[in-house]
């Protein structure tokens, strides 16, 4: 046995031996006669072990090559361009390709290009070899040599549309219908470049999970065009990856239309009871209290917002802070709402919070609180605990409490301070007190009414009936005698 069958046999690659004996010959000559033939069989054999993958999710852009076998999902068209000081124009056509491990697009040239759009199938097994670099869309990779694997199976479904649970990272071309669950503000952007960017973002959601969409420059305005509760395609879209999260990007090949189709969305909520600090999560419940929405100044002089409500489940309930843009969201006493990624912090009397920032998702799945031309659910007494028997069982709501919740992670140096909240219990003498009510008197004291119980106030704030305030201070005598009003 020679030492190049010596070193082939050690081989874990998928390379035929006299391919192995034609690279052996080539790095012989490459380093000009300063390696044996034992030597360049062993750095022949180091660099294709290294250019093998495993799978396309191991492909990196700093790889000098990858060698593996994907199957085609679709193939793009023949886009020419210029090259600088040559006569003939490049051309290029961007296959998608996939394995179980994720999917890659593979960017073919010239004569590939040629090839690609005559010989290539979808459904078609290949084996690639490539230069991996950063695309636009993520890791593509720059095919330099591929020929037909039609002995390998491949257990990937070629589907026009996606759901968000089937996304991978790096995938391209991707059509997916989902509900708009959240949708955000356009935001502009300098470049490197001098020229303005704009991005926006929407949530979508279908019966496998939900994903956000971010959109760019053209597509950026459409986030003001859809509203939550209609249902959209997204067409031509990519996956990259932010903070550990896969997100749907569109640029300006791709786009989102409203169309006529039933998505039913789920989500899948953590219990109030298990929430834990420091932990980004889901949550659904019953809103039982909402207050009004505060502004307040940053450190760097922008006016900033804040809402808070109340939301109970089966198993206990939260105060949620809803902060920016989450503030303005038509949320109300009796909606049933669906609360994605907030953050869980530590509140007023080490009571844990939840708060719902640009990250998050605000979802009503179900609204008692904007009867358009009717009465709400609280406005019935014979149905006092509508909308709540989804969450809270056979017990209906605790006692209600309201009041305002400390700043998010991102604007708690700006608020400085947090609100507090209290339950409708008798409180106790000397105890800190928050009461958030509406003014039924007006006198000396003044007197809140939250809906459930009254609060005497001991204050020379100068506030009107039907106001609706917040009153914070210490409980004696049964009475608040209140610090400050808001």
């Amino acid at each position: 046995m020679s030492d190049i069958e010596g070193v082939y046999e050690d081989l874990e690659a998928d390379v035929s031996l006299e391919e192995f004996r034609e690279a052996v010959e080539a790095k012989v000559e490459q380093m000009g006669g300063l390696a044996d033939e034992e030597t360049a069989a062993m750095l022949v054999a180091h660099e294709i072990g290294e250019s093998e993958v495993g799978g396309i999710a191991d492909i990196e852009p700093g790889m000098e090559e990858a060698k593996f076998v994907a199957k085609v999902l679709s193939i793009g068209d023949v886009r020419t361009f210029e090259r600088d000081g040559e006569d003939e124009d490049g051309r290029v056509v961007n296959v998608e390709v996939a394995d179980e491990t994720g999917s890659v697009r593979a960017a073919f040239w010239d004569e590939h290009a040629e090839a690609a759009t005559e010989e290539l199938e979808e459904d078609q097994v290949l084996r690639i070899k490539g230069r991996p670099k950063e695309g636009f869309s993520g890791v593509e990779v720059s095919v330099d040599d591929v020929e037909p694997d039609p002995d390998t199976e491949i257990d990937v479904q070629v589907s026009d549309t996606h759901t968000v649970e089937a996304l991978s990272l790096g995938l391209s071309n991707v059509n997916l219908v989902g509900l708009v669950l959240d949708t955000d503000s356009v935001r502009t952007f300098d470049r490197d470049d001098g020229s303005e960017g704009k991005v926006s973002n929407l949530v979508l959601g279908d019966e496998t999970g939900r994903i956000r969409v971010t959109l760019w420059d053209e597509q950026a305005d459409l986030a003001t065009e859809f509203d939550p509760g209609e249902t959209v395609e997204v067409i031509d879209g990519y996956v990259k990856e932010r903070d550990g999260n896969l997100e749907l990007h569109v640029g300006n090949r791709g786009a989102v239309e409203e169309v006529d189709e039933e998505v039913e969305y789920v989500p899948e909520s953590t219990p109030i009871e298990d929430l834990e600090i420091e932990q980004t999560v889901d949550i659904a419940g019953v809103v039982r209290s909402a207050d009004p929405k505060r502004t307040f100044d940053r450190d760097d002089g922008s006016e900033g917002q804040v809402r808070n409500i109340r939301v109970q489940d089966a198993t206990g309930d939260i105060r949620v802070a809803l902060w920016g843009d989450k503030a303005d969201i038509d949320v109300g006493p009796g909606d049933e709402v669906a609360l994605g990624d907030v953050e869980i912090q530590d509140g007023w009397q080490d009571d844990l919070e939840a708060s719902a920032g640009w990250q998050s998702t605000i979802t009503v799945l179900e609204s008692d609180s904007g009867n358009a031309g009717g009465e709400s659910a609280a406005d019935d007494p014979s149905n006092e605990n509508a909308g709540l028997s989804a969450f809270a069982g056979d017990d209906g709501p605790s006692e209600a409490d309201s009041g305002g919740s400390p700043a998010s992670s991102d604007e708690s140096d700006d608020v400085g301070g947090a609100d507090a909240g209290v339950e409708a219990d008798e409180p106790t003498d000397g105890e800190e007190l928050e009461f958030t009510g509406v003014v039924v008197q007006a006198g000396d004291p003044v007197v809140l009414d939250d809906g459930e119980s009254t609060m005497s106030v001991a204050t020379d704030a100068d506030v009107g009936l039907g106001e609706e305030v917040t009153a914070r201070g210490i409980v004696r005598d049964g009475r608040l005698e209140a610090n400050d009003v808001f």
